[in-house]
């Protein structure tokens, strides 16, 4: 594999990436994430999904919404959630084709 000639990141740059890399580290917060993968959700239709508690679910999407991952819009009396950055959706791509890589080597190591 050939390496990527790609431009050093400053201290900054590696901090705020390491920052968001931080938020999408909860498996809480990737369970919502992978919900509202599917199209807009309430507060109320995650809590059904992910089975965490209404609290828990309202505290990670405040953090997915102050990182910039989630966007909210306001219908009558519900907040609605969706991805608000395309990038997670080639983010999560990219994770499961190494995962599923691996599994596949570690499968054929077995055999």
């Amino acid at each position: 594999m050939a390496l990527r000639k790609t431009k050093p990141l400053s201290p900054q740059a590696v901090d705020l990436v390491a920052r968001r890399f931080r938020v999408l580290g909860e498996p809480a917060r990737l369970a919502i994430l992978n919900a509202l993968m599917r199209g807009e959700l309430s507060v109320n239709a995650l809590v059904e999904v992910t089975r965490l508690s209404q609290a828990n679910v309202s505290k990670h999407l405040a953090m997915l919404a102050d990182s910039n991952f989630v966007k909210r819009r306001k219908r009558g009396l519900f907040t609605l959630y969706s991805i608000a950055d395309a990038s997670l959706f080639k983010l999560c791509d990219l994770m499961c084709n190494s995962i599923a890589r691996h599994l596949d080597n570690d499968l054929r190591q077995v055999s």
